[in-house]
């Protein structure tokens, strides 16, 4: 398999979303915001969050909170209980 980049779709319109990407690969799925990126997601399930952008604006969590289809607080519990690993994914 090659990767397959393609943008966040807009549920409301459609559109693609300008700067937020989803990148798979034969591995997993990354999340991607701007130039850095936010979330892997290896094929076993395994989350890896980047330990500096895994939070980093507002916009980046909007994307994060559609990616892993949770929210905020679900992810901080995530991390916290270590089902989530934070890693330099930069």
């Amino acid at each position: 398999m090659k990767f397959k980049v393609r943008n966040f779709t807009s549920k409301r319109s459609g559109s693609e979303i300008a700067n937020q990407f989803i990148i798979e690969t034969p591995k997993g799925t990354y999340f991607q915001s701007y130039d850095s990126i936010i979330v892997f997601k290896r094929n076993d399930g395994q989350v890896f969050l980047d330990k500096q952008y895994w939070n980093y604006s507002v916009t980046t969590g909007k994307y994060r909170k559609l990616f892993l289809n949770e929210n905020i607080a679900e992810t901080r519990y995530k991390i916290l209980m270590k089902e989530y690993k934070i890693k330099n994914l930069n």
